[in-house]
């Protein structure tokens, strides 16, 4: 057996194990862009969540009232809601109030496709959990150096910026680590509404070829892969940041 290929060949033949993806280039292909569409749609949802955590904390410690019950009333929709659910909504509710626009070819398209309603549901999902994350950890930090901060000229924005939230994200590392894994699998759900991820080029591959078998146990090890990877390097940064004295 010259190639890869052939060894899985053989392995179909011989004993009925019909991994199409490492013999097939189409199958191939298929996969091997699900699974960046997985890892590209997880890395925007997870840079897009942390940056609507951190102003929605920092909003959260604002003088107005209206700001903070709007922060609140985000949070609660989205935490007390399913995420398919939310999905739905802005694909199929909101999506459908937006006016369509004209393509390259004549034809009559929704302005916004169904990956960019995939991240926008998911970023606001995660989102309103990690705004309660660093609300937690902006509360660790201690009030004497908030002050100290004040007290050498800091306006509140800037000692957010370069004192509180430095430390409160030491903090709140752990939590967040458990929140960005969960987004990660959560963008299984875009399956629903047709986003070519890592869940949908398995099943056309298998609902073709009958291997539901194999590409079961192909997704789950595939899955293991990226959530691991995800947590160590989130390991790597939490003791990187540890300071002692600050709960990491």
């Amino acid at each position: 057996m010259d190639t890869v290929a052939d060894w899985f060949k053989w392995l179909y033949a011989a004993h009925g194990i019909n991994l199409t993806i490492f013999y097939d280039p189409l199958d191939g292909n298929r996969f091997l862009r699900g699974i960046g569409t997985t890892l590209g749609l997880s890395a925007i949802c997870i840079a897009l969540s942390m940056v609507i955590g951190i102003v929605g904390a920092w909003v959260q410690g604002a003088r107005s009232a209206l700001l903070r019950r709007l922060v609140q009333g985000y949070i609660q929709f989205f935490r007390n809601t399913p995420p398919l659910i939310q999905l739905y909504f802005f694909y199929f509710a909101v999506g459908s109030l937006l006016p369509r626009v004209t393509d390259m070819h004549g034809a009559q398209v929704p302005p916004v496709s169904n990956i960019t309603w995939a991240i926008i549901s998911f970023s606001f999902f995660a989102g309103a959990f990690n705004v309660e994350i660093f609300r937690a950890g902006i509360e660790a930090v201690p009030r004497a150096t908030i002050e100290a901060a004040e007290a050498l000229g800091y306006s509140r924005l800037k000692a957010y910026i370069h004192v509180v939230l430095p430390l409160a994200f030491r903090v709140s590392l752990p939590a967040l680590n458990n929140n960005l894994v969960n987004l990660v699998k959560t963008t299984t759900l875009s399956y629903a509404i047709g986003v070519p991820e890592l869940l949908y080029a398995a099943a056309q591959i298998w609902s073709e070829v009958l291997n539901v078998r194999e590409m079961m146990n192909v997704l789950l090890i595939s899955y293991v892969a990226i959530v691991g990877a995800l947590v160590l390097v989130m390991n790597r940064w939490e003791r990187a940041m540890r300071m002692p004295g600050y709960g990491v």
